[in-house]
């Protein structure tokens, strides 16, 4: 069977959505059978349905939790207002698809009837409201601002096919009132909210284009590798390429490897390639004008098959080895156990219960003294909202805007692929956490929800809230007569989406001192390359195998509200200098400060500074504390953050210009909500949004300020990444704490200290300062028990929409 990349996996509806062994270049193609799909609503019927209702889908309690201390999960709260930035009802995305399906205009097939000539719908969310009709609302107590979907049509009905945003509402959906328009103002590009679609005839191109091809040398990879990929059930290889397509000079060109299949349950296809290539031109939508431009193998091109196959058979042609499948690719224990490592290793509880409140409906979180929302959107995955901290906002947005893997290589795969992941969305691949593992077992669990052809998926706890004790306290001090201590707790938001062969892993921090951290993991499998010719992008880390130099550039909006929207960022130098002071008769190499304010966005964008040296800072020059300094916040890496290596992408051209400095600042506007958009990889020339034009030299003083933040990863993977990259190397953070903006440090309000008075080696005093002493005791049990609760998903049936049995289906991630 011929499969393709992670494009191929989405657009064709697969179960990849629910099944994380089925990654960005493989997957189960076949849809559930009609007894499959009646199997799983009866179970969901008869039985999960009222196991969700025991749990609450919102959270769920281990079983484990029978100790007395243990008081509630969390503390049930009342958010102070609505969460406006929260996704549709389920009343509100069934009314809309109906009111959708009216319209004769739209031309719109149901999207399992759907076909690579028709109209379909492909995304359904709410349209985040714009900051400025928001700000009174959760300020002043005015009304909520008026609700809209966004709504992307993929438009297949045409020889041109284009992906259509267009805004409908507001709700309620109203015949005769509700309205469709294109959504274009928050796009650079104003061309009715359209982008072609590149991608219109996957279908064909993975079932009839890359079967053809790849029978047409069916002998030659028989003979190199006992296999074939034929479109049979039994293929034991695949076809697969590069993303985006090439888009040079009016033309749409492919470049696809053969790859081996995996021979076990484990998803390490990219861990398998054959180092053999086929050059393609796909332009236009009539497959008799395609055409197979040339092969590559053992870095020797061939202009035509006939030149292959003539050169494969003529004496002295020299055979590569192969990658194949094995035990040194399974993510399983392997190897001698280690000493006492049967033992369980120490685990961290809540004896208390947890010590923070949440409103699940509205997703509304409050931690001693901070408090935010949470939204969660199909392209982005979870963000954050109204973050304020002792009542004051400091952030009224944090989250993802896109994430690039950039490779390079010898090959033609390595070298022009460069994936946009907001493209296949990281909403869809947040799937459930593995309590114990991806968060502690005593994390409160949220769901998280997302729209895929007419149902709405929910994953069931995809989202954790947690305290935890860090490794080292907060503060300490020792001296000849006591010692002082604080413990170190801090509160995090998590969730993980699996993109293709990547998890990464989001993780939003909130610290006692007032600090916030942001940071992202990397794990999962490589995309490898081959090793033939790859010397100068890659270790070589296997028999026939190179890893496959990429960086991961993912950047956060960060939109500042210090003490108001009206924010300058300072940036405060440590530079060396020669001066004479009052004090002394010569000249003192010495340090000090200088200070500078961003004052327009013609100097806006650059990288952090060599040895740590500038502080860059949010600041409010209309605040100041008692001893004249302004009050703010300050932005700095609290691990390694990093550019595009790469200068002038030839594979992205416009459509990632946010990835090359690491700060970048710009001006508030509605219009301007996003750095990229999710389809800028369908036209690299002109994408939607060309990140460039935010940057026309707009006054940055005493401005509402949006702060671009680029995380990531410079990755040249090694023997250490197999079978899979670790999280312990590859993340990247960035934190936000305050400076000069209280009079001290915050952190000496919690009761989670100590002072120990002593005096010739005999302690006299213990102050603890209110803590309770509970004693209790904790009857532990092993944190798999509960992991047989692992649901996955479940999904409801929006259109047709019947409220008494909305489910459809339940596929369970196992």
């Amino acid at each position: 069977m011929v499969f393709g990349s992670r494009y191929l996996a989405i657009a064709l509806g697969l179960v990849l959505l629910v099944n994380p062994t089925a990654g960005r270049f493989h997957g189960d193609l076949k849809r559930p059978s009609p007894k499959q799909k009646h199997d799983s609503r009866r179970d969901l019927s008869n039985g999960l349905a009222r196991t969700l209702n025991n749990r609450d889908l919102n959270h769920r309690r281990s079983t484990a939790e029978t100790s007395p201390c243990i008081e509630s999960n969390y503390t049930k709260i009342h958010a102070p207002r609505e969460n406006v930035w929260a996704g549709l009802t389920d009343s509100e995305a069934a009314s809309l698809l109906i009111w959708l399906f009216d319209q004769s205009d739209l031309n719109l097939t149901v999207t399992s009837s759907a076909g690579d000539w028709d109209n379909s719908i492909e995304l359904v969310e709410l349209m985040q409201p714009n900051k400025t009709n928001t700000l009174d609302f959760i300020d002043h107590g005015a009304k909520a601002p008026p609700r809209y979907a966004h709504v992307v049509i993929d438009h297949r009905s045409t020889v041109d096919p284009y992906f259509a945003d267009i805004l409908v509402g507001p709700f309620p959906i109203v015949n005769g009132t509700t309205k469709w328009e294109p959504l274009e103002y928050p796009y650079t590009r104003k061309t009715k909210g359209r982008v072609r679609n590149i991608d219109a005839d996957s279908s064909l191109i993975y079932y009839d284009w890359l079967v053809e091809i790849s029978s047409s040398i069916s002998d030659i990879t028989l003979s190199l590798w006992n296999a074939t990929s034929l479109g049979l059930d039994n293929d034991t290889i695949n076809l697969w390429g590069i993303d985006p397509l090439d888009q040079s000079d009016g033309r749409i060109r492919r470049w696809d490897q053969f790859w081996n299949d995996p021979t076990s349950a484990f998803d390490d296809s990219t861990l398998l390639p054959l180092g053999l290539y086929v050059h393609s031109d796909v332009t236009g939508r009539d497959p008799s004008k395609w055409k197979v431009l040339g092969w590559l193998y053992n870095n020797i091109f061939y202009a035509t098959t006939n030149d292959f196959r003539k050169a494969f058979y003529s004496p002295g042609f020299e055979r590569l080895g192969q990658n194949k499948d094995g035990k040194w690719a399974q993510t399983d224990q392997q190897g001698k156990v280690l000493p006492h490592d049967q033992s369980y290793p120490p685990v961290s509880v809540a004896p208390s219960g947890s010590r923070f409140g949440v409103d699940v409906e509205q997703k509304y979180v409050k931690w001693m003294d901070f408090s935010f929302y949470i939204s969660f959107s199909h392209d982005t995955g979870m963000a954050l909202h109204d973050i304020r901290y002792k009542g004051q906002r400091i952030l009224y947005e944090i989250g993802l805007q896109e994430a690039m893997a950039h490779y390079a290589g010898n090959d033609p795969v390595q070298s022009m692929t460069t994936y946009l992941d907001t493209y296949y969305g990281f909403g869809p691949y947040a799937f459930e956490l593995a309590r114990g593992y991806d968060c502690p077992a005593y994390a409160t669990y949220l769901n998280s929800s997302f729209y895929d052809d007419e149902t709405t998926h929910t994953h069931i706890s995809s989202i954790c809230l947690f305290e935890y004790d860090a490794d080292y306290p907060m503060q300490r001090h020792s001296s000849s007569n006591y010692v002082a201590v604080t413990k170190n707790i801090y509160f995090t938001v998590r969730s993980v989406s699996t993109v293709g062969n990547y998890d990464y892993m989001f993780s939003y921090s909130f610290y006692m001192d007032g600090s916030i951290g942001v940071e992202v993991r990397a794990s999962g499998y490589i995309q490898s390359a081959y090793f033939a010719h790859n010397e100068d992008f890659g270790y070589q880390v296997h028999e026939a195998l190179s890893g496959s130099m990429h960086d991961h550039v993912l950047n956060f909006k960060a939109d500042f509200d210090i003490l108001g929207v009206n924010n300058t960022m300072e940036l405060v130098h440590q530079v060396p200098t020669t001066q004479t002071f009052a004090w002394s008769n010569t000249p003192r190499n010495t340090m000090k400060l200088t200070r500078s304010h961003v004052k327009s966005e013609d100097e806006s964008r650059f990288n952090w500074a060599a040895n740590s040296a500038t502080q860059v800072k949010v600041i409010n020059l209309d605040e100041t504390n008692p001893y004249g300094e302004y009050r703010g916040y300050r932005i700095l890496p609290s691990t390694g953050t990093i550019h595009l290596t790469v200068e002038n992408s030839t594979n992205l051209r416009n459509a990632g210009q946010w990835a090359g400095h690491d700060v970048q600042v710009t001006q508030h506007h509605d219009t301007e909500p996003r750095s990229a958009h999710p389809k800028n990889s369908q036209d690299v020339e002109n994408p939607p949004i060309n990140f460039n034009e935010f940057f026309n030299g707009e006054d940055l003083v005493q401005k509402d300020l949006v702060v671009w933040l680029n995380l990531g990863m410079h990755h040249v993977p090694h023997t250490g990444d197999l079978p899979n990259t670790v999280f312990t190397t590859a993340h990247s953070g960035v934190q936000f704490m305050p400076l000069n903006y209280m009079l001290g440090d915050p952190s000496r309000e919690t009761v989670n200290m100590v002072r120990i008075d002593y005096d010739d080696g005999n302690v006299s005093a213990v102050h603890t300062f209110g803590q309770h002493d509970d004693k209790c005791e904790l009857d532990f049990t092993p944190a798999e028990f509960s992991l047989w609760d692992y649901v996955g998903d479940v999904v409801v049936r929006k259109f047709p929409y019947d409220p008494n049995d909305p489910y459809d289906e339940t596929d369970s991630i196992s």
